[in-house]
């Protein structure tokens, strides 16, 4: 695991540039930071906020803020990427808040669209989860499970890997969080349900959302 982790962070580190910023032409979703960081300039965002990053299904997860009232949210899901993408913008996207709380939904895209087994996945998040702690001691770092996407079944074995390694990592970690939603998205037989999905069978519906909502609210702060 350690040689893992320190090629996910040479990885990181390779795009790094001397003044801290990445470059455009060498980096994807350099489009989408740099509008955070616009927005985040013609609006401040809450202090003492949660923090959501991850993948699309943080990003598509519409009217977030009203799933969880009475609690400053800050958005800033990009969809398709990875939890090293994650980590790449990490100063950008999470650390600059300075949150009370950090929760995080990514990795499915690192075994499906990166080709990365359960256990490095398992390695990126916690390279992640190090940085993460590092620069926010007190932050509390919640990570949702990676969900049943029915397009996705081929990736289930390798999912269920990477769930496990994260939970049991996190448990060995002061001020964590693993929220299975896993049990919520699938009917009596095991399966997913569909009703929870758009067409392409990967992306969710407001119904998943309602769930997600549902099991998420008693571990915000």
């Amino acid at each position: 695991m350690k040689i893992s982790l320190v090629v996910c962070l040479l990885f990181v580190g390779t795009w790094i540039t001397k003044k801290g910023h990445f470059s455009a032409t060498d980096t994807p979703f350099e489009a989408e930071i740099k509008a955070f960081e616009t927005q985040d300039q013609q609006s401040p965002p809450p202090q003492n906020a949660i923090v959501f990053t991850g993948s699309s299904s943080i990003r598509h997860w519409e009217n977030l803020s009203t799933y969880f009232p009475g609690k400053p949210i800050i958005q800033r899901g990009f969809g398709g990427s990875e939890l090293s993408h994650v980590l790449l913008y990490a100063d950008r996207i999470i650390t600059p808040y300075h949150p009370k709380q950090v929760v995080i939904y990514a990795g499915e895209n690192d075994i499906a669209m990166g080709k990365q087994t359960g256990r490095q996945t398992f390695d990126r998040l916690v390279a992640l989860f190090t940085h993460v702690r590092q620069k926010l001691p007190d932050a509390t770092f919640t990570f949702i499970s990676i969900k049943p996407s029915p397009s996705r079944r081929q990736y289930f074995a390798e999912n269920d890997t990477a769930n496990q390694l994260i939970k049991d990592y996190l448990a060995t970690q002061a001020n964590t969080q693993f929220v299975d939603i896993r049990p919520i998205m699938l009917s009596k037989n095991g399966q997913p349900e569909p009703i929870l999905f758009k067409s392409d069978s990967l992306h969710m519906l407001p119904a998943g959302y309602e769930r997600w909502g549902r099991v998420l609210s008693p571990y915000l702060k």
